[in-house]
């Protein structure tokens, strides 16, 4: 199964000084292609013996200031080992436009106003699935997740809000590393990475690496 990629090609004088507009730049045009779900990106985490793991989440947001944001359950796999080793890259691939970007840095817990800020924005039936849910714990049967859905639906029926509970919330990946990877024809591809190279100064250097 091969496929000779001919979509477009990156070139250094045109990459953006700062890698979050670049990403910005790329991120915007995923949005108004056919690219399904353009914030779904594949998180890898490790734990504490550096045993690696990775699944799919949505971004919730970004900004140069802070970095790139995301929810889960705390008890969760992935958020045992980003709390035991903060540590996490995260990769977009958009296939129509034959993109991909790595992002690689330390991760953070955001605070509990911006956890509980989101946590609000969330439609009654997503805030009840994340209480029901013991996520990555083993279940007897689909029913007990399902009885436990119904039950938080009665108990929350008459309710205008649902309060976060203490085991749900946000991370922030915080960048030292960026690559952004266009296919090109006979796997050629052009790839460019971002390293930070001062926290002080916010200065990122740019090299092109090899296919």
């Amino acid at each position: 199964m091969r496929k000779d990629y001919q979509c477009s090609s990156l070139e250094h004088a045109k990459m953006l000084p700062n890698p979050f507009e670049q990403f910005d730049n790329w991120f915007q045009q995923a949005l108004k292609s056919e690219v399904m779900e353009a914030n779904a990106m594949a998180i890898a985490t490790a734990d504490k013996f550096a045993r690696p793991s990775l699944r799919m989440v949505l971004l919730k947001g970004f900004t140069s200031e802070q970095g790139f944001f995301f929810y889960t359950n705390y008890q969760s796999r992935k958020g045992k080992e980003l709390l035991e080793n903060p540590h996490a890259s995260i990769l977009f691939y958009w296939d129509v436009l034959e993109r991909q970007i790595r992002i690689e840095g330390k991760v953070e817990k955001m605070t509990e106003a911006a956890s509980n800020q989101y946590f609000q924005s969330r439609p009654k039936k997503s805030q009840i699935g994340a209480i029901a849910s013991p996520q990555s714990s083993i279940l007897a049967s689909r029913k007990e997740l399902d009885d436990q859905v119904e039950q938080l639906e009665q108990q929350y029926e008459s309710s205008e809000s649902i309060e976060r509970p203490d085991y749900w919330g946000g991370f922030v990946l915080i960048p030292h590393t960026f690559e952004f990877w266009q296919g090109r024809s006979n796997r050629l591809h052009d790839r460019f990475q971002y390293r930070l190279e001062s926290t002080n100064n916010k200065h990122w250097k740019i090299d092109r690496l090899a296919p």
